[in-house]
């Protein structure tokens, strides 16, 4: 992609990811990630653009915000800006990066129009965790549980399950044929275990 980025990029994106609020949201997020992008089938139509979301997806997080996809994009693009890059890829990744809101499609079973061609993929990796070990996945609960503390118990429960339902009612938690066939089913027996 010819950047180069700004020499004062990196250490503070490390420590966003740091931040104590966050429990799930957390460079052991990033880790599995970045560990999924690179093992995946196939190379991705625009690897650079792929990875860049990656690292910016959820680069601002506060539990009790509602825009912090808008926020992780701004920046992203604030810092591919700054190193030089061409507005369609500061374009693109944003619109990467707001994907990962996970909106459901407004008809169920409606498909989504990808603005980027490395949308699927980056939706799965971002979803994979759903379809984790089960060890994993209860983790994740207790991590995400841990974000949302200051949530009353009994109020928790009936959001997160409203968002884990809302997930198990999808026709299909993967787009790419790669992550269906490794996660779906994983996916849906832990979503069901967590509903039970």
């Amino acid at each position: 992609m010819g950047l180069r980025p700004p020499p004062d990029m990196l250490a503070p994106l490390l420590q966003a990811w740091q931040e104590p609020q966050r429990h799930y949201h957390t460079l052991q997020h990033l880790d599995e990630c970045l560990a999924l992008a690179q093992g995946l089938p196939t190379t991705p139509e625009r690897p650079g653009e792929l990875l860049l979301a990656l690292w910016f997806h959820d680069a601002v997080y506060s539990p009790r915000a509602h825009d912090n996809e808008a926020r992780s994009a701004d920046w992203a693009v604030r810092v591919l800006t700054a190193a030089g890059a061409d507005p369609q890829v500061c374009h693109r990744v944003q619109h990467l990066i707001l994907a990962t809101a996970h909106v459901a499609p407004a008809t169920e079973g409606a498909p989504t129009r990808a603005v980027h061609p490395d949308q699927d993929w980056l939706l799965d990796i971002d979803l994979a965790i759903l379809g984790a070990h089960p060890e994993r996945f209860a983790e994740y609960n207790r991590q995400v549980r841990a974000e949302y503390r200051w949530v009353p118990a009994p109020l928790y429960r009936h959001k997160r399950r409203q968002v884990l339902a809302g997930f198990l009612a999808r026709p299909r938690l993967y787009a790419t044929d790669h992550f269906h066939g490794r996660l779906e089913v994983a996916a849906r027996s832990n979503l069901q275990a967590a509903l039970a």
